[in-house]
C-alpha cells in the first residue's frame, strides 16, 4: 500500500550537514583519520601538450629519502584505459602525450612533501609536436571527436526564405572552472586482495569499475565510499576516477594505504572545464516577432579525449529551443578534438550552451523589430500539447503562468520605463533590465542511467539506517532523503541515520548528476521503506486490534482508530516474530527513449520551468558593471524542502552569473592554463551577489509521477543568469545607435569594448 508523502515539519528541516559545514567539523577525504602506514602519492605531469615519449627515467626520484615506488604505464596490472563512455584515456601515458598536464607517472612516498619532491625528479623525454589548440582551427581541419548529431523538423530553408527578418550570427560562450572548495582526492586502503577507496566523486560506481579495470580485479573486490564532497558541479562525475585509480594502483602494488590529493593549481590545470561552445545560426521571424525557422550548427571544445562530451552535446542540441516553439528547424552539433584537458560535465551539462544561442537570436530579433524583448519572448512560448524539436509532446507547461506572475510581481513595465528615463539623463552610467525564461529537461538522456537503488534497515529499537546511491556535495540530497524515509516510515527525523554512500551497500548506481538525484534515489528510498512498513503493518494491526488498512504510520507511532503504539515497540515485536526489517528499493524512470540517428524520442521525464528578471548598471568609462536587483520565479513542483530549493536557485543564479560575466579561462600558446588559481581566475564573491535578490517558488504546482510531487532544482536555475546578459545588452544599447555586439563572458573589458562599438555606431 503506497502512502503519499504528507506535508510535515520534515519539509522545513535545515541541511543535515549545516552545522558541520559552518563549524569545520564536516569531514572530507583529506580530513579523515590517517590509517596506519599511510603513504602519499604525487602525479608527474607532462610539460608538453603533444608529443611522442622517447624515454623514461625514475632513478633520481627513487633515490629521494622516503620514496617507495614510481609507477609508469607498464606497471599497471590490468587495463591502462579508462573513460566514462569510451575507454580512450590511458591512466598513465604510454607512447604519446596529448595535453599539458597529462599524467606520465605516479610517485609514492612516506610523506606528501617527499612524493612531490621526487615527482619533480622523474625524467620523461618527449619529442614535442605542434599541438592543435585553436577552436576555430580545429573546426576548419575537421578534428572531431563525434559524428554529427542532427535534429530536424520541417523545411527550414523554405521557412527562412519566407521570413520577414533573418538574422545570421554567431554566439560564443567560454569555459568555466568548477572551482569546488575541495579539490580532487582519494584514499585507498588494501584489504586482502581487494581495495577500499574513499573518493571525492559524484559517481562511486564508476570509480569502482575503473579501479577494477586498472587493477585487473572483479568489481566485487573494490569498494568505493563517499561520505560527502566539498562541491562537485559535474567536475567530479567522471574526472574523479583517474585520481582514485592512481591511489588504488599504488595501494594495490605496495599493500599499504595511499592518499592522493591535488593542489588547487593542479586541479584547475589538469582537469576539464565547462565546454566552450560556438554556435553559427540563421534565425527567421515574422513581422510580429514569431519564430519561423532556425538553422544552427554548434561546436563544443571537447579537449583531448571523449569523456562526456558527446552527451553534453546532445543536451545542448535538446535545449537550442529553450522555451520557444519553432515550426521549422535544423540543429547539428559536433564535438571538436584539441590538445587541451578534456572538458566534462558542469551544472547544466550543455543545456546552458544551447540556450545561449537561441537567447542571442531573441535579443537580436527584438532589437531589429523594435519589440520589447519580454513581449517577443511571450509570443513564442510553448503551449500545452506542443512538440519539442525531437518529437516529445509537452504537458504541464507553466511558461505563460510564470511569465505573467513574474512580470507583475517585479513591476517590470514601470521599472523599464524608469530605467529608460534614467538613461536619458545620465551620460556615463546606464542601466538595463533583462528577462529570460527556462525550460529544462529532467532525466539522464541515456535511458540506462535513469535508475537508482536503496537499502533501508530498521532496528529493533525503532531506529533506522538509510543507504542509497546518491552522493552529497552540499546540494541537500541527504536532507531530502532523510525526509522521504522519515515520512514514509512515519518516524521522527532524528531516528533516521544517513550512512555514507558505498558500492557495497547499493550496487550499479548512476552518478549524482542531471538534477536527478532526488527523483531517482528518493523513489528508491520510498520503495525500500514501503516494503519494510508493509511488513510491519499486520503486526501493528494486531497490537492495535484493528484491520491492517486502518493503521497509519506518523509521528513516531502506529495509529489505529482507537489508539496508538510507538513505532519502536512495533519494530521490536517484528524482531521477536522473526519478520525482516531490512529491504532494498529500486526505481527506474519510465518512458525514456531516444534514437539519435532519427533525432526523435522522449529524452526527458518532465521539464522544469522558470523565469528571471535582472537589473544592471554599467559605467562607460571603465566597463565596470554590477547587478542591482534580481527577481526569479522558479518551478520546483511541490518542494520537499523549500529552504534548500530556494538556496539552490540562488546559488545557481550566482554561479551562472559568474560564467557569463566574470569567469574567464585562458590557455597560452603552448596549451598551459594561465588562470590556474584565485589570483588569476575570478569567481563571484559576496560583493557580486545582488543587493536585492528575490526568489520565489511557484505555488500550487505539483508534478505528477515524481517523488512527493517535487521537481529537480540543481541545474535549471543556472540558466536564469541569461537575464543578466539581456540586461547588459539593454544598458549598452543606451550609449548609442550601433548594434550591440557583446562577447561572453561579459567581463568589464568586454563590456567596455561593446560600449565603445555602440558609440561609434
Amino acid at each position: 500500500m503506497s502512502q503519499p508523502l504528507p506535508t510535515p515539519l520534515h519539509r522545513s528541516r535545515s541541511h543535515e550537514s549545516a552545522v558541520g559545514h559552518v563549524t569545520g567539523k564536516a569531514r572530507y577525504v583529506d580530513d579523515l583519520p590517517e590509517p596506519p602506514g599511510l603513504l602519499h602519492a604525487a602525479v608527474v605531469p607532462s610539460s608538453t601538450a603533444k608529443g611522442r615519449i622517447v624515454s623514461r627515467s625514475a632513478e633520481a626520484a627513487r633515490a629521494v629519502p622516503g620514496v617507495l615506488g614510481v609507477f609508469f604505464a607498464d606497471d599497471i596490472p590490468g587495463t591502462n584505459r579508462i573513460g566514462p563512455i569510451v575507454h580512450d584515456e590511458p591512466l598513465l601515458a604510454e607512447d604519446t602525450v596529448s595535453f599539458h598536464g597529462q599524467a606520465l607517472a605516479l610517485v609514492v612516498a612516506e610523506t606528501r612533501e617527499a612524493a612531490r619532491a621526487a615527482a619533480a625528479k622523474v625524467v620523461v623525454t618527449v619529442e614535442a609536436e605542434t599541438p592543435l589548440l585553436d577552436f576555430d582551427q580545429a573546426i576548419e581541419q575537421g578534428s572531431f571527436t563525434t559524428d554529427a548529431h542532427v535534429i530536424a523538423r520541417g523545411d527550414v530553408e523554405a521557412a527562412l526564405d519566407g521570413s520577414h527578418l533573418v538574422i545570421e550570427a554567431e554566439a560564443r560562450v567560454g569555459y568555466q572552472d568548477h572551482f569546488y572548495l575541495e579539490t580532487h582526492g582519494a584514499l585507498a586502503v588494501p584489504n586482502e586482495g581487494g581495495v577500499h577507496i574513499t573518493s571525492s566523486t559524484q559517481h562511486p560506481t564508476e570509480v569502482q569499475r575503473e579501479a577494477a579495470r586498472i587493477l585487473g580485479l572483479p568489481a566485487a573486490a573494490v569498494v568505493c565510499q563517499v561520505s560527502r564532497l566539498g562541491g562537485g558541479f559535474g567536475g567530479k562525475e567522471s574526472q574523479a576516477s583517474p585520481y582514485a585509480c592512481m591511489a588504488a594502483l599504488a595501494a594495490h602494488k605496495l599493500d599499504r594505504p595511499v592518499k592522493l590529493v591535488l593542489k588547487r593549481h593542479e586541479d584547475m590545470a589538469w582537469t576539464g572545464n565547462r565546454h566552450a561552445f560556438l554556435g553559427k545560426y540563421r534565425a527567421g521571424f515574422d513581422a510580429d516577432g514569431r519564430f519561423v525557422g532556425f538553422a544552427v550548427h554548434i561546436y563544443s571544445q571537447g579537449g583531448w579525449s571523449t569523456d562526456l562530451s558527446g552527451a553534453v552535446m546532445d543536451r545542448a542540441l535538446f535545449h537550442l529551443d529553450n522555451a520557444y516553439r519553432i515550426p521549422a528547424l535544423r540543429f547539428e552539433g559536433r564535438v571538436v578534438r584539441t590538445n587541451l584537458p578534456s572538458n566534462t560535465a558542469f551544472r547544466g551539462f550543455g543545456g546552458p550552451q544551447g540556450v545561449a544561442v537561441v537567447e542571442d537570436a531573441m535579443e537580436r530579433a527584438a532589437a531589429a523589430l523594435g519589440i520589447d524583448p519580454v513581449e517577443l519572448r511571450r509570443r513564442n512560448y510553448y503551449e500545452e500539447g506542443d512538440a519539442c524539436p525531437y518529437g516529445q509532446v509537452l504537458s504541464e507547461v507553466r511558461l505563460q503562468r510564470i511569465h505573467d506572475e513574474l512580470v507583475a510581481s517585479s513591476d517590470y513595465t514601470a521599472r523599464r520605463a524608469a530605467i529608460d528615463a534614467f538613461n536619458a539623463g545620465s551620460r556615463w552610467v546606464k542601466r538595463g533590465i533583462g528577462f529570460s525564461p527556462v525550460k529544462f529537461g529532467i532525466s539522464f538522456t541515456a535511458s540506462l542511467l535513469n535508475q537508482a537503488g536503496a537499502l533501508v534497515l530498521v532496528y529493533s529499537d525503532g531506529s533506522v539506517q538509510l543507504n542509497h546511491g546518491g552522493t552529497e556535495m552540499g546540494q541537500g540530497l541527504y536532507t531530502k532523503m532523510l525526509a522521504v524515509a522519515a515520512d514514509t516510515l512515519g518516524v521522527e527525523l532524528d531516528r533516521v541515520r544517513h550512512m555514507p554512500t558505498a558500492t557495497d551497500k547499493v550496487p550499479n548506481t548512476s552518478a549524482t548528476a542531471a538534477s536527478s538525484g532526488t527523483d531517482l534515489n528518493g523513489a528508491a528510498v520510498r520503495a525500500a521503506c514501503e516494503t519494510v512498513r508493509e511488513r510491519m503493518r499486520p503486526v501493528a494491526a494486531d497490537m492495535l486490534g484493528c484491520a491492517p488498512d486502518a493503521v497509519r504510520f506518523a509521528d513516531g507511532a502506529c495509529h489505529g482508530p482507537s489508539g496508538s503504539v510507538p513505532f519502536a515497540d512495533v519494530a521490536n515485536l517484528c524482531w521477536v516474530k522473526q519478520i525482516s526489517l531490512s529491504s532494498t528499493g529500486y526505481y527506474a524512470t519510465p518512458g525514456i527513449a531516444y534514437d539519435p540517428k532519427a533525432g526523435r524520442g522522449t529524452p526527458f521525464f518532465y521539464f522544469a520551468y522558470g523565469a528571471a528578471l535582472t537589473e544592471v548598471e554599467v559605467d562607460a568609462r571603465t566597463g565596470q558593471h554590477g547587478v542591482r536587483r534580481v527577481d526569479i520565479l522558479h518551478d520546483v513542483g511541490d518542494s520537499l524542502v523549500p529552504s534548500i530549493d530556494r538556496g539552490q536557485v540562488e546559488g545557481a543564479y550566482v554561479q551562472g552569473l559568474g560564467w557569463l560575466t566574470v569567469e574567464e579561462v585562458i590557455y597560452d600558446d603552448a596549451g598551459r592554463m594561465v588562470t590556474h588559481g584565485p589570483s588569476t581566475y575570478k569567481i563571484p564573491a559576496v560583493g557580486d551577489v545582488p543587493p536585492e535578490f528575490y526568489v520565489n517558488l511557484l505555488d500550487e504546482a505539483p508534478q505528477p509521477g515524481v517523488i512527493g510531487g517535487s521537481k529537480a532544482v540543481g541545474e535549471p536555475p543556472f540558466l536564469h543568469a541569461f537575464s543578466a546578459v539581456a540586461a547588459l545588452r539593454h544598458a549598452i544599447g543606451a550609449y548609442g545607435d550601433g548594434a550591440v555586439e557583446l562577447s561572453l563572458p561579459a567581463t568589464h573589458e568586454a563590456v567596455l569594448r561593446a560600449v565603445e562599438a555602440v558609440k561609434r555606431g
